[in-house]
């Protein structure tokens, strides 16, 4: 009985020790494989948003602002006539507006060979000008979106006479 009783214990023994090497090995195959394929998509993503460069589709100052701010402006213009009257009114305005402001962000890698710098500044006018009228927007103040949106176009304007002879002035 003895034999017996140790052959048993023996083969469990033996059985449980290859069980628990069979799970370490493909543990530690999964895990590699796993470090295989994070690691370089890992590696790859951060590259690639570090060498991440705007590119302009529309070449064409005239055509880029004709198609990115002017429908914007109209609408705000037109939705700054008279005190906007709901909830869904007061949303075109926010939106329009952080369109402008976000879109001012673009006009920075697109500066003119020329006095680049006043374009930049100019730019980023435009941008905080935006982002103050989208403010105010959120904030349902009509009187002071009026303003801020005056104060966008002024902005708009002084760019349009340094850098378009002064054509293309906007009104509020």
């Amino acid at each position: 009985m003895t034999i017996k009783t140790t052959s048993k214990i023996t083969l469990k023994k033996t059985m449980a020790t290859k069980t628990r090497c069979g799970i370490f090995v493909i543990l530690v195959a999964i895990g590699g494989t796993m470090l295989a394929f994070s690691a370089p998509a890992e590696s790859g993503a951060e590259d690639a948003a570090t060498k991440a460069t705007p590119v302009a589709v529309e070449d064409d100052m005239h055509e880029f602002m004709e198609y990115m701010f002017e429908p914007p402006y109209k609408r705000l213009k037109a939705g700054l006539a008279k005190a906007p009257e709901d909830r869904s009114a007061w949303k075109g305005i926010k939106s329009d507006s952080l369109i402008l402001a976000e879109a001012a962000n673009l006009l920075l890698h697109r500066h003119p060979t020329d006095d680049a710098t006043a374009w930049s500044k100019h730019a980023m006018a435009v941008r905080k000008q935006g982002g103050e009228l989208y403010q105010a927007a959120k904030k349902r103040d009509f009187e002071l979106s009026q303003n801020q949106f005056a104060a966008l176009l002024k902005n708009c304007n002084q760019c349009h006479d340094q850098f378009a002879g002064g054509e293309h002035q906007l009104a509020p």
